[in-house]
């Protein structure tokens, strides 16, 4: 019985010791010398006595970051990936929720660290990786561990400004690792290609995988994901077999056409999800490489990935995927308004709600927010089960299959993020000029629009002072200055309307 995900990394060291786990453009490691460090960072981190509490993860993306994970769990302890690239105030607001026990950083970061002028212990990773094992200290924290206990925390976009963190735990990876070496037969040869950043969810796949089947990961160099004359020649030389990518990343190769030129036939598995797939882009790879299994997967941080759907048919290039059936350790209830089971036969639509193994334990430090997700089972009335609300309409198709169709809220997916519009709005309300703001997602272009009215500003402002406190992936595309806000019959800003309004009155669009 397995309660703790580093049982796969010690079987993995055992039957593959001299095979390649993780390797990127500066380093290979071998499984043997994972486990050595991972257990050589994690004593270090036993040694706080701090257990079940976060530690901060802060590299550039590269292998060493998931020996640091591995080497936190170690110690009794979840980790948390921080992104470099986001603003040093959005970090700051991190760690002033997160209050991490220590933080695991390295040479190239150390400046960056030091100006956040931390109370917790900062790690260099150069130095902790060569410390020796406490092995009594890591049996003992093993002792003491189970399947509910914290993995990870993630920290996605809030709807109030303030970023909120999902806390993970080993029950929900097991579950779709489990899952999916009942579904698909990955062995040692396979080789995992990395696209996605690891503070993001779809990258539990490339840390995860070879661990549980021997395999290897290699970290695809993110400019290749510009160049794809680039990218196609890397997955053939490093014999990618597998990609859990986001829909973006495919999206790019298609839209530059980049297989016509090469082709990685080595291909066996590519899976999607993070956001909508296109199908015309799709349909595009299907062409070009027919030969792999394609799957459209369908998940959220909270509940990581609890339905999939592997592609059996042709679809015309207008049709939407399905998100299919639940993995696992997974059950999924849709529900109208009333509460009421929305049966498939009926072609209603209702709200997805996700029960089992993928559901993650609630939000850091945040018992409200929590409680409004991760609610009691509407159909239950005799026992405590918790489930989670995900905010998705969905509803059946002539198949039987579920089909995704929009957000109930004004979360949206972009770029393989999932992004809440009010932290972008309570970030913009910031600026002195700005007097009401409100944003849109334009989906037929794939962009973020900002609408504000106040002092009307050059584009190049506004994005100036967003990029201090946002990423650049939640940067709106287009900013359109409005005499006044347009508002519905309630006084509200009226958001689903906004673009409506913007097409009329600048015919066929407004591009700041």
């Amino acid at each position: 019985m397995r309660k703790n995900v580093l049982e796969y990394l010690e079987d993995a060291a055992k039957k593959y010791s001299e095979r390649c786990a993780y390797r990127d453009h500066l380093s290979s490691w071998t499984f043997a010398q994972v486990i050595k460090t991972a257990k050589a960072i994690g004593s270090r981190i036993g040694a706080l006595g701090q257990g079940r509490r976060p530690v901060a993860v802060l590299m550039e993306k590269c292998t060493k970051m998931i020996v640091s994970f591995l080497g936190v769990v170690y110690g009794g302890c979840y980790y948390c990936p921080i992104d470099v690239d986001m603003p040093l105030e959005r970090i700051r607001t991190i760690f002033a929720q997160l209050a991490p026990a220590a933080v695991i950083t390295d040479q190239k970061q150390l400046e960056r660290i030091q100006e956040l002028k931390l109370s917790c212990p900062v790690m260099l990773f150069e130095e902790i990786c060569q410390a020796g094992e406490n092995k009594q200290l890591l049996e003992q924290i093993r002792k003491g561990s189970v399947d509910t206990d914290p993995l990870y925390v993630l920290f996605t976009s809030g709807s109030t400004g303030i970023p909120k963190g999902v806390i993970a735990s080993h029950r929900l990876i097991m579950n779709n690792i489990e899952w999916l070496e009942s579904e698909y037969r990955f062995n040692p040869n396979d080789v995992m290609g990395n696209q996605a950043p690891l503070h993001f969810d779809i990258a539990n796949h490339d840390i995860y995988c070879p661990l549980k089947f021997g395999c290897s990961t290699v970290i695809i160099p993110y400019e290749y994901f510009t160049f794809p004359v680039k990218l196609i020649p890397f997955l053939k030389k490093e014999k990618v077999t597998a990609i859990f990518w986001v829909p973006f990343a495919l999206c790019v190769v298609a839209n530059l056409r980049a297989l016509e030129i090469e082709q990685p036939d080595q291909l066996r598995y590519v899976f999607f999800a993070g956001e909508v797939m296109p199908v015309k882009q799709l349909n595009y790879w299907r062409k070009y490489v027919p030969n792999a299994q394609y799957v459209n997967m369908y998940g959220s941080t909270e509940t990581h990935i609890c339905l999939y759907y592997q592609l059996k048919r042709e679809f015309r290039d207008d049709e939407k995927l399905p998100i299919g059936q639940s993995c696992g350790n997974v059950d999924v209830l849709v529900l109208d308004e009333e509460k009421q089971v929305v049966v498939p036969e009926s072609g209603k639509t209702g709200e997805l709600y996700v029960r089992g193994g993928a559901v993650a334990l609630g939000y850091l430090n945040d018992k409200e927010k929590t409680e409004t997700r991760f609610i009691q089972n509407p159909l239950n009335h005799h026992y405590p089960e918790r489930i989670y609300r995900t905010g998705d309409w969905v509803s059946y198709n002539e198949f039987g299959e579920l089909v995704y169709h929009e957000r109930m809220d004004f979360q949206i997916k972009h770029l393989g993020y999932r992004i809440e519009l009010g932290e972008i709005e309570a970030t913009a309300r910031g600026m002195e000029e700005i007097e009401e703001c409100a944003c849109s997602y334009d989906t037929k272009h794939q962009v973020i629009v900002f609408f504000y009215t106040g002092v009307k500003l050059e584009r190049k402002e506004i994005i100036k002072y967003l990029s201090k406190k946002l990423p650049k992936y939640m940067l709106p595309g287009r900013y359109v200055h409005l005499e006044k806000m347009i508002r519905n019959d309630n006084g509200k800003i009226d958001r689903r309307n906004l673009l409506d309004w913007e097409m009329k009155e600048k015919k066929g669009g407004y591009f700041a």
